[in-house]
């Protein structure tokens, strides 16, 4: 049974920064593609960042330059860094897996971040 167990989440001001967390269980973490989404109320979930098996990565264009998305396969853990955050960052970030070969994603609960001005 895949699990993905998110943390990290918080209260911060703009400018601040804060590092999230998705713990993966359950599946060969090292041959699977991880994603971070956000869905702030009121609005669809989007992809925030996205790394496949070899670390090749990509951004939403928001995000680019501020967000950072790691990968540790002995941890079985992928990370979101964030920087700069802004008030409109604030949303409940999730964390996707994707095994390989796999047509099915595993998601998270979520993390809320919020981000004061």
């Amino acid at each position: 049974q895949v699990q993905l167990v998110e943390s990290g989440g918080g209260l911060v001001q703009a400018g601040g920064s804060l590092r999230l967390s998705c713990a993966v269980s359950g599946t060969i973490f090292r041959l699977n593609a991880m994603g971070w989404y956000r869905q702030a109320p009121g609005k669809q979930r989007e992809l925030v960042a996205h790394i496949t098996w070899d670390s090749s990565t990509n951004y939403a264009d928001s995000v680019k330059g501020r967000f950072t998305i790691s990968r540790d396969n002995a941890k079985n853990t992928v990370y979101l860094h964030m920087n700069s955050l802004k008030p409109e960052d604030t949303a409940v970030y999730l964390c996707k897996s994707r095994p390989a070969g796999s047509p099915v994603d595993y998601w998270g609960r979520g993390t809320q971040v919020t981000v004061s001005s």
